[in-house]
């Protein structure tokens, strides 16, 4: 089932679309692809459909294989990385449809399971490379898997890129230092996207630009292209969206933007439990911060073309 991704085409923003659900908490796959088409004009290229912001960890699989279905349709010509997790045996089932269904690769999504070694990730990894041979992200947001590992799967023609969501800019400096050929990414957005740039990664994951994806892909361009100046004006435009995201321990991050999207006209629902459901004084929190982030997003859009043919 190999299939080829030029790994060049990774270095951008890594969107992480939020699922969209009914008022019953069904999936709602007309507002999914409405949404999914949306930021494909806007000119994202990279879609991780029902991974983390989008409640990877409430979806079944038969949910999981829809929203990737639906993206790969609504998102023709970009690049659909379908996530992977959990029993072994789930990640071999819901990475082979997915690829069947026309996904380009799997993301292996941070472990769960207790009693971790990094010699059981090193198996569960290979276990499902060898057995879908698909082009592949690792995400790490814990010590495991360690950066020996992640250096010694890098060199790996299947493993493209590492997600990786640890902030400690030295250690992932010197992960890339020693990673071979595979892309280094940024897993923990824009608000430690311009170091982790700054220290070697390409591209970066962004729920935000759910929202906003011009201002995020702007952003990413800026520093890409070391204007700098420009590049931290762009993210102090998003730093507020992250920050009230960050809030006790990231509790807010699929339920603030669920509320601000809705503001725009683009409800895509409640959040499942046992994500967070906001109060009225947080939902008028979120819409306070929402007017000069939707100017700037509307500007650039001005001036934009319609991109979603140009794939």
């Amino acid at each position: 089932m190999t299939r080829a991704v030029d790994p060049q085409r990774l270095r951008t923003v890594h969107l992480v679309p939020l699922t969209a659900l009914s008022a019953d908490g069904r999936l709602n796959l007309d507002a999914q692809a409405r949404h999914t088409a949306a930021m494909a004009a806007a000119g994202v290229r990279v879609f991780l459909p029902a991974a983390g912001t989008g409640e990877f960890h409430s979806l079944t699989a038969d949910e999981i294989l829809a929203i990737v279905r639906t993206t790969r349709e609504a998102a023709a010509g970009a690049l659909v990385f379908a996530p992977v997790g959990g029993p072994i045996g789930q990640a071999l089932d819901v990475g082979g449809r997915a690829l069947a269904a026309g996904a380009d690769g799997l993301l292996f999504m941070p472990f769960q399971h207790p009693y971790l070694s990094d010699e059981g990730a090193r198996d569960y990894y290979l276990a499902v490379l060898d057995r879908l041979a698909a082009p592949s992200m690792i995400y790490k947001t814990a010590p495991i898997p360690s950066n020996d590992v992640l250096c010694e799967l890098a060199s790996d023609p299947r493993v493209i890129a590492v997600k990786y969501a640890v902030n400690s800019l030295h250690e992932f400096r010197g992960a890339v230092r020693r990673g071979g050929a595979c892309e280094w990414l940024c897993g923990s957005a824009e608000r430690f996207a311009p170091y982790f740039m700054l220290a070697g990664a390409s591209g970066y994951t962004s729920g935000a630009a759910n929202l906003c994806p011009r201002i995020s892909l702007a952003m990413h361009a800026a520093f890409a292209e070391r204007r700098t100046d420009e590049g931290f004006r762009l993210q102090q435009l998003l730093l507020p969206i992250e920050e009230f995201r960050a809030r006790d321990g990231d509790s807010y991050g699929i339920s603030m933007l669920k509320h601000a999207l809705a503001c725009t006209g683009t409800p895509v629902g409640p959040p499942r439990p046992p994500q967070r459901q906001l109060t009225r004084g947080e939902q008028a929190q979120i819409e306070a911060l929402l007017p000069p982030i939707l100017e700037a997003e509307a500007a650039l859009a001005a001036h934009q073309p319609d991109l979603s043919r140009t794939r």
